[in-house]
């Protein structure tokens, strides 16, 4: 059966569930949920996830929130290529734990740059240059401990084969780029890292995945009709 994957590509959680179907050819349904339109609001999508957040699946009768649960759950159902998520018990781990972490790092610190650069401005509220600063100095922090820790000076985080890991890692750090921030300068590791990424999922299927947010700049100068900014003013409420 075809699943139903409900994705918006401004998110870091969908680019990674987009690619990771599309490269491990899974058959999917794109139903697109518009973030900055409300769309997640509607009482149609509160019906896929009550939590009202993408992505979301759906899978016949089934439903399933919260993107890392939605990965494993297609690494499982469709028995992707083990380097993904290893059946070996430690490499395993090592991949947990790095879902574990970028919660509250990665992920969290390139969401308040996107969100103090593009949604801020986009709700029509002043830009805070001391704020922007704070979130690039946390992101650095955090660079810092992820080659630190988990990539070192190996190809991939889990050694020598891309996995689920590494793919929540690099559409995570894609977001402050598209908001101008070129975090892979000056760090020859990392940017050594993402192309050895960008070579394993493939260069189209990556670019696909990142037009929209590697082009968000122009939204951010777009003016929005109101009843949009008062979607965004609502989405940087929840």
């Amino acid at each position: 059966m075809v699943v139903e994957l409900f994705l918006d590509l401004l998110s870091q959680p969908c680019r990674a569930l987009f690619i990771f179907a599309k490269k491990n050819n899974i058959p999917f349904v794109f139903k697109h949920v518009e973030l900055l339109k409300g769309h997640h609001h509607s009482e149609e999508f509160g019906k896929v996830n009550v939590l009202k957040k993408v992505p979301a699946l759906k899978d016949g009768a089934f439903t399933l929130a919260e993107s890392i649960a939605i990965l494993l759950y297609l690494s499982r159902k469709f028995n992707t290529p083990d380097h993904w998520y290893p059946s070996d018990l430690q490499k395993r781990a090592q991949v947990d734990e790095y879902l574990s972490w970028q919660h509250a790092t990665i992920r969290e610190k390139g969401c308040k740059i996107f969100i103090t650069k593009v949604l801020v401005p986009l709700a029509g509220q002043p830009f805070s240059p001391e704020t922007l600063e704070e979130a690039v100095e946390e992101l650095n922090s955090a660079l810092k401990q992820f080659e630190e820790k988990f990539l070192q000076d190996k190809p991939f985080i889990v050694g020598n084969e891309i996995s689920l890991a590494d793919l929540v890692a690099i559409v995570e750090l894609m977001q402050p780029v598209g908001c101008g921030c070129d975090i892979f300068e000056n760090r020859p590791k990392l940017a050594e890292w993402r192309s050895r990424v960008e070579e394993a999922v493939g260069k189209e299927l990556f670019q696909q995945a990142h037009e929209l947010i590697l082009n968000v700049k122009n939204l951010s100068t777009t003016q929005l009709p109101p009843e949009l900014r008062e979607h965004v003013k609502q989405f940087l409420k929840t």
